[in-house]
């Protein structure tokens, strides 16, 4: 069974930063990709950032890009995610998702195991 853990979440203004962090318990965490979704209230999950094994090869959602950046310390079993520029519209709770494989994916269907989540809550 594969634990996740996330942390870091919490309330910031506009145009703020936080970092999240999920720690995995799964002994062959750097053989598979990691992910990031979020769920506002009232709408769907979506995708937001994946990383492959190597840490090499990144992908993220449009709304994103330039903003946020994901990285893992296979080390340490880690993943982080590094959110910068926040807006309201990245209000939401956060979910840490271990692959199912070792390349990037957007879709939820290559995660078997997911975090609890953390709420970030970003305020105009």
């Amino acid at each position: 069974q594969v634990q996740l853990v996330e942390s870091g979440g919490g309330f910031v203004q506009a145009g703020g930063s936080l970092r999240l962090s999920c720690a995995a318990s799964r002994r062959t965490f750097s053989d598979y990709a990691m992910g990031w979704f979020r769920q506002a209230p009232g709408k769907e999950r979506e995708f937001v950032a994946t990383i492959d094994w190597s840490g090499r090869n990144t992908d993220y959602t449009d709304s994103v890009k330039g903003r946020f950046t994901i990285s893992r310390d296979n080390a340490k079993n880690t993943v982080y995610l590094q959110m910068n520029s926040l807006k309201p519209e990245d209000t939401a709770v956060y979910y840490c998702a271990a692959g199912r494989f070792s390349t990037t994916s957007g879709r939820e269907y290559a995660y078997g195991h997911w975090g609890q989540g953390t709420q970030v809550t970003v305020s105009s």
